[in-house]
């Protein structure tokens, strides 16, 4: 089945002072409501891994390995962790989104202030949970709780309070690499699409050269899905054009090669499952086409209010349902003796429940203060 034939536009050009094409799907600049809907699937997606699509410490927190618990879906629960590269999609289109027109101090302290204090209550929660004489699961050392405060223990070897944090350095890194070549300079068109270029042609040469320090600077295995992204900004902001389709292709032919080469592997039983390559290809195609949906304006109609309180407690439910989810699948299920299923979708909707607290009583105080505090002429622009 073939694709609907795309009109074309021609491309808008900023340096001769032509305004871009209107926001499709956002009358009068409104929520893209539609991309938080894609957010909390992605967030659920993970999260389900985390539960039931992988062993380690949440196998002690059932009592048993997930693949007996769930010996139905264990299977389908392991292509949860591509959430992580649909996050990663749509975080290009986000940041490119909200970079745009804004000077450097205000992008960094609108990410700083979005980041940082659901964060910091994660590690509290997380710590005094572990802490608990009876939650059977190791904490880390005074030292590095301190360090996880700054969002940098894993470049400098500390051990993570929360194992989801990993996705944060790697957003770190894009929000490092597009303040410094698209916000500070100022965006536009031709830069955008010059910057995709250049960190494609990075990840393919990264990959190549076996540099350490060009590794973890351009993260080939997760850049393609930021550039793509962005990509699929450029098609909502500036309408269809051969060059923006061109950058949200290639992103997901390179995109697809990392996730099959990080996650594939032949059939063998000591793995705890088997993801077949075409599926995986599959739930990425998903991603993009999800996203690409929501930048052409196909779902303008999912306008409901109620997405943009879901995709409020998107992060928050992110930062604490794995470690925090451990605690109360065991309570549950071992404790309480709830079956599989039920101890699986009240765990989920306990840890959405403590997303909602921590959104009301943290970030909605906090998140404005900050941003004040590291950009006090935000007001007066």
């Amino acid at each position: 089945m073939t694709a609907p034939a795309l009109p074309r536009l021609r491309p808008r050009r900023e340096a001769a002072g032509e305004q871009p094409a209107p926001l499709r799907g956002t009358p009068g600049g409104s929520r893209l409501r539609a991309l938080d809907a894609l957010r909390l699937v992605a967030a659920l997606m993970v999260a389900l891994y985390h539960y039931g699509g992988r062993d380690g410490d949440v196998s002690r927190a059932w009592g048993a390995s997930p693949r007996h618990e769930f010996p139905t879906l264990s299977g389908a629960f392991a292509y949860g962790c591509l959430g992580v590269e649909i996050f990663f999609v749509i975080s290009g289109f986000v940041i490119c989104m909200s970079g745009w027109g804004r000077p450097l101090r205000s992008f960094f302290a609108s990410r700083a202030a979005r980041l940082y204090p659901a964060y910091w209550a994660a590690i509290l929660l997380v710590t005094v949970a572990f802490a608990l004489p009876w939650v059977a699961y190791k904490t880390v050392s005074f030292s590095d709780r301190l360090v996880n405060l700054t969002m940098l223990q894993q470049p400098v070897g500390a051990q993570r309070v929360l194992g989801v944090c990993w996705t944060l350095w790697a957003e770190l890194r894009f929000y490092a690499l597009f303040a410094l070549f698209v916000v500070l300079p100022g965006a536009t068109r031709r830069r955008v699409l010059l910057f995709c270029a250049v960190w494609t042609l990075a990840t393919v040469v990264t990959t190549a050269s076996h540099v350490e320090f060009l590794r973890v600077v351009v993260m080939p295995e997760y850049s393609s899905y930021f550039i793509g992204g962005i990509g699929l900004y450029l098609v909502h902001r500036f309408g269809n054009d051969l060059l923006h389709w061109g950058v949200v292709a290639v992103s997901f032919l390179v995109g697809q090669h990392y996730a099959v080469a990080g996650l594939w592997h032949p059939p063998n039983p000591h793995y705890f499952s088997y993801r077949s390559p075409y599926v995986i290809v599959a739930v990425v195609a998903l991603g993009y086409a999800a996203v690409a949906a929501v930048a052409l304006g196909r779902l303008r109609r999912m306008d409901w209010r109620w997405l943009t309180v879901a995709g409020a407690l998107t992060y928050p439910f992110y930062l604490v349902h794995e470690h925090l989810g451990w605690v109360v699948i065991g309570a549950l299920h071992r404790s309480l003796g709830i079956p599989s299923y039920a101890t699986l979708g009240l765990t989920l909707a306990v840890m959405l429940g403590l997303a909602w607290v921590l959104n009301r009583c943290v970030e909605r105080r906090l998140t404005p203060l900050l941003r004040r505090s590291l950009d006090p002429g935000a007001t007066r622009r």
